[in-house]
């Protein structure tokens, strides 16, 4: 072969892969978007929460698997681990944090990263918390949705009261676990002493503890009980059974106790709150800034009451009660 076939050849090949080239880099893929989902529970304690998260999502225009990915990490009920795993989703880069579940998770994202958008769910007051600047315009690179905690636990106090008037001592189930317990052990003592009620603290993490805690509620002179945390939300039917066995008038954050054969809920809707933190988190993969989107507050609280576990317990439930009820099992 001559020399100048051979570069000939030369050339072809070259200006060929000169060609293709840019059409390789035009053809590869953009790599989707991820969102850290940060939690202090277990995929398995509700993934009714979950689903609403991603229906949010679904609402900006964004399905998981399709054109963005979720990385999941869950601390299991033990936040003690959750700042390892925000620091994990901080080193992995993700676009947009969703910090659920409440208070724990929220300030955990905040001090994981003063950059990459962040949107939590929380019972606090987030200004007052020190959350963000304000809520119209948080500032800084966190927003969300509160349900304002404070206010529930006292309202669940009232409504306890009401229902079991003979009581003069009421409990409140805890998670000692849990990294901010003052809150609802603060709000809940004020309620107390404001009614004339003396408030009694258990503490309870696993399966045997919480049955030592409705143990002892005779031994306490416990006459009624608020349960506390979202660890129990993955133990509901233990719960509800112990008060039933213990005879034991409870009141609970949300209904999926009551559906459970509990006796009363009082709470606010919290798939409306995660439906809420997928759509923020959808605007946010749009390029809105967390500074500029408002910090929601619900509106969404539902109270459900159980007739047959009321009759149960010998208890009338009163017609005030019944009135404000948004839902009535029977």
């Amino acid at each position: 072969m001559s020399d100048q076939v051979r570069r000939r050849d030369i050339i072809t090949l070259l200006g060929g892969t000169t060609v293709a080239w840019p059409l390789a880099l035009r053809a590869q893929p953009k790599a989707m978007p991820v969102i850290g989902y940060l939690h202090g529970t277990s995929p398995e304690a509700n993934p009714a929460l979950v689903a609403a998260f991603r229906q949010g999502l679904g609402e900006a225009g964004w399905v998981e698997g399709q054109n963005v990915a979720i990385e999941y990490r869950w601390a299991e009920f033990r936040y003690d681990r959750l700042p390892v795993l925000a620091a994990d989703l901080v080193s992995r880069k993700v676009d947009v944090i969703a910090a659920c579940g409440g208070a724990n998770e929220a300030f955990v994202a905040k001090d994981a990263t003063p950059t990459i958008p962040i949107v939590v769910t929380t019972g606090v007051d987030p200004v007052a918390a020190g959350l963000v600047a304000s809520l119209a315009r948080p500032g800084g690179n966190l927003t969300g949705v509160t349900n304002l905690n404070i206010q529930l636990w006292q309202k669940r106090v009232e409504l306890i009261a009401e229902l079991v008037p003979a009581a003069r001592v009421i409990g409140l189930l805890q998670n000692p676990n849990n990294l901010r317990p003052r809150a609802p052990i603060g709000s809940t003592q004020e309620a107390a002493t404001a009614k004339g009620l003396q408030l009694e603290v258990l503490k309870a993490a696993t399966e045997s503890e919480i049955e030592a805690a409705f143990a002892s509620l005779v031994q306490r002179h416990i006459g009624a009980l608020i349960v506390a945390d979202p660890l129990f939300d993955s133990r509901s039917e233990q719960i509800v059974s112990l008060a039933a066995r213990h005879a034991i008038p409870a009141i609970y954050i949300w209904r999926k106790y009551v559906t459970d054969g509990g006796l009363i809920s009082y709470g606010a809707i919290f798939t409306a709150a995660y439906r809420q933190v997928g759509n923020y988190a959808g605007k946010i993969l749009k390029g809105a800034k967390p500074a500029d989107l408002p910090f929601q507050q619900s509106t969404n609280f539902e109270l459900v009451v159980n007739l047959n576990t009321a009759k149960a317990l010998g208890l009338t439930v009163p017609p005030a009660i019944l009135a404000r009820a948004d839902e009535v099992i029977e």
